[in-house]
């Protein structure tokens, strides 16, 4: 991540306001290029009907002005339409693009605050909503030019109509006012419910299997339709909002436009105005009222500043702060924690945690559920920052390094792996650094993942929607991008806990080929994958209890309890049975 030039905690300019400047520029020529025209055109109909009736022949010329200056309106519309939709496209993306960006700079622990659900709709919905308030507000432009022009022409006419037209703007004024307001509340309740089916779905669908198993369907699709009936009443409301201003402008503009028109008539008739002015004087007067068009864009807006808000959460989540360290070319891999503390939510799931893991070694994460396992696994990598005390990676400090630098140094193994990309080739091969392909081969191989893989219709060519995958073969795969990345530090966070004992050995033989080469973090939960590491670190309420060989800890009865009867090594009494697999410690 390069280093920016604002100052910590700064906030950078929204994308959707960034983006697209060049066509929203356009646009706006285009709004009030199109504004003008029409503008000019009822004083040119007017001087044309006035020459036609006192030289009594065809005015050609202004004529030909009149049909120039409709062709330039419609082409102006033309362009407007074009230029907002390419203009909305376009913030979209970049929007999206934005906040991605700033979901994977962040700590995971931050974007975790937002569940999937919520974070679909905010990404999906809410930026398309959003994307759309810089085009409708440019487009309101037009809404204000129009109107005030002609009450401007109106005035220059004949004061008197300007006057009439001026007697129910106030009225107007009101009305608009409480459109905006309405439909801002309006909105921001109907997106809450709509990011809240979402979510309900969204983990109905990753737990679908345990649903069928307890029989519940029924009551979580109650559970996931329940915020249907507010959604459907926020609405209506909206609806409503539209329906009421709709209607006092059915009432207010038409009524506006006759007193307009009676006035002009009345001033025609007392020769005050002249015929041509009076048509003149009626096109303002139709212009003048056409307030009414602003609702749709004002609307619009309303609703992308209620959806903006929503993203405005996402965009001010702060960016992992790092300095201009780099790591040493040809470092062994040595992890260094020292006295690491991490707060969360008032408690200390870490506390005073220090250990090392010589360069090329490896070393075994164990403890009960809740010891802070997996948390000092993402302290190790450096998916998540301590509080106090300091982690190193070949001397240097992990805050220093660059996370994409960092990437290259350091590949993970998760126990519920992201399987991202259209094939199996791709999953396995995402990454900053892309195996050849004999590291590919080798990275399946070590993963144990070759031989059924080799079974799939294409091999590694396989689309990820047609290869059926176990909880294992899900694991193995996580396990071959971690192989394939290379780098001097791979950390295993329960990755094994869905395989059984003979792969989670070959898997252990094939880590044991890494020694010297590249140093092993493991979180585990058998007595075999703790056996054989080259040191344990024992871990108790969020603290080091002690750091040794397996066999030497396993003189402590304690320490036997962590691990099941059916995975001790053989020669060792049996411990009691233990919760294994965990995925959240």
């Amino acid at each position: 991540m390069p280093t920016t030039g604002r100052r910590p905690g700064a906030t950078a300019p929204h994308p959707a306001a960034r983006a697209g400047r060049r066509s929203l520029v356009c646009l706006v020529l285009c709004t009030t290029g199109g504004a003008l025209a029409a503008l000019a055109l009822p004083a040119a109909l007017g001087t044309a009907l006035d020459r036609a009736l006192s030289d009594g022949r065809v005015p050609w010329t202004a004529l030909a002005l009149c049909a120039t200056l409709t062709a330039a309106e419609v082409g102006f519309d033309a362009l407007v339409t074009l230029l907002g939709g390419t203009s909305t496209a376009v913030r979209a993306g970049r929007l999206r693009t934005a906040l991605l960006d700033r979901l994977l700079r962040t700590e995971p622990r931050h974007a975790a605050a937002h569940t999937p659900g919520d974070l679909t709709t905010r990404l999906t919905a809410n930026v398309a909503e959003a994307s759309i308030v810089p085009v409708a507000l440019a487009q309101t432009v037009a809404g204000i030019l129009v109107p005030v022009g002609a009450t401007v022409a109106l005035f220059a006419l004949d004061p008197w109509t300007g006057v009439a037209l001026l007697v129910g703007f106030p009225a107007f004024v009101v009305l608009l006012r409480a459109l905006i307001r309405r439909t801002s509340a309006a909105a921001t309740a109907y997106q809450h419910e709509q990011a809240l089916i979402a979510t309900r779905l969204t983990e109905a669908l990753d737990g679908a299997a345990t649903l069928r198993a307890a029989h519940t369907a029924d009551r979580e699709h109650a559970r996931i339709t329940e915020p249907l009936t507010r959604l459907a009443a926020h609405g209506r409301r909206t609806w409503d909002v539209h329906g009421r201003a709709a209607a006092g402008a059915a009432v207010l503009l038409p009524l506006l436009t006759v007193l307009v028109l009676a006035v002009a008539g009345l001033r025609t008739a007392a020769g005050a105005l002249g015929v041509g002015e009076l048509l003149a004087a009626s096109r303002y007067a139709v212009l003048a009222v056409g307030l009414g068009v602003l609702t749709g864009s004002l609307s619009a807006a309303a609703r992308g500043r209620s959806a903006a808000r929503r993203l405005d959460t996402l965009l001010t989540l702060p960016a992992v702060p790092h300095r201009s360290l780099t790591l040493p070319p040809d470092g062994p891999g040595t992890l260094e924690l020292r006295d690491v503390a991490v707060r969360r939510a008032g408690q200390h799931p870490l506390t005073g945690v220090s250990f090392t893991v010589p360069g090329g070694t490896s070393a075994a994460l164990v403890g009960r559920s809740g010891a802070g396992k997996s948390l000092v696994a993402a302290v190790a990598g450096r998916l998540t920052d301590p509080d106090t005390g300091t982690v190193r990676l070949d001397g240097v400090p992990l805050d220093g390094v660059a996370p994409e630098r960092l990437r290259h140094a350091v590949a993970y193994a998760f126990a519920r792996p992201a399987l991202l990309g259209t094939t199996v080739r791709d999953t396995v091969t995402m990454g900053p650094d892309r195996p050849t392909e004999r590291a590919l081969a080798d990275a399946l191989r070590d993963a144990s993942a070759d031989g059924y893989i080799a079974l799939l219709p294409r091999g590694a060519d396989t689309a990820l929607a047609d290869a059926p995958l176990s909880g294992g073969e899900y694991q193995r795969l996580g396990l071959a991008r971690a192989f394939a990345r290379g780098g001097r530090l791979l950390i295993l966070d329960d990755a094994t806990s869905s395989l059984d004992t003979v792969t989670e050995h070959r898997i252990q033989r094939a880590l044991s080929r890494h020694a010297g080469v590249r140093t092993r973090l493991v979180v585990a939960h058998r007595a075999t994958t703790a056996a054989a590491a080259d040191r344990v670190i024992w871990l108790a309420d969020g603290t080091v209890r002690a750091v040794g060989r397996h066999t030497e800890l396993w003189r402590d009865p304690e320490y036997r309890t962590l691990f099941t009867a059916p995975d001790a090594p053989s020669g060792q009494a049996p411990a009691p049975a233990a919760p294994t697999g965990e995925v959240t410690r």
